[in-house]
């Protein structure tokens, strides 16, 4: 399952149009706006190509200006994650080396990859 919040900002003499489009679409969840034309709404898939889909009808109701993915988490990619963690008992050797600094580490995503 995944879930990604977005903001979707239209002109603030728009946002009543635009705000009942959200709510009353089946492609996501509304949740709050400001008086600013900001709208935050949720897109619940079960991958990310369906939720693409959701956020391109998002971007062609009339007068949106942007709607972007702000946040996005995916249960199955984190669970893999887990797993992969779990099974591994290798820790790489430069991290217990006490004369590694902090400093002098570039972080790239993978510590494993490092050297």
């Amino acid at each position: 399952m995944n879930i990604s919040s977005i903001l979707v900002q239209t002109k603030p003499e728009y946002l009543e149009e635009v705000m009942n489009a959200v709510k009353n679409g089946d492609f996501c969840e509304y949740h709050l706006h400001d008086a600013k034309g900001r709208i935050i709404v949720t897109i619940e898939e079960d991958g990310v190509e369906n939720e693409i889909k959701q956020l391109k009808k998002i971007q062609k109701i009339p007068h949106v200006i942007a709607a972007d993915m702000m946040y996005a988490y995916s249960e199955d990619e984190l669970d893999a994650e887990r797993d992969k963690l779990e099974k591994s008992d290798h820790v790489p050797d430069w991290l217990n080396d006490q004369n590694v600094k902090a400093e002098g580490i570039t972080y790239h995503g993978d510590l494993k990859k490092r050297f």
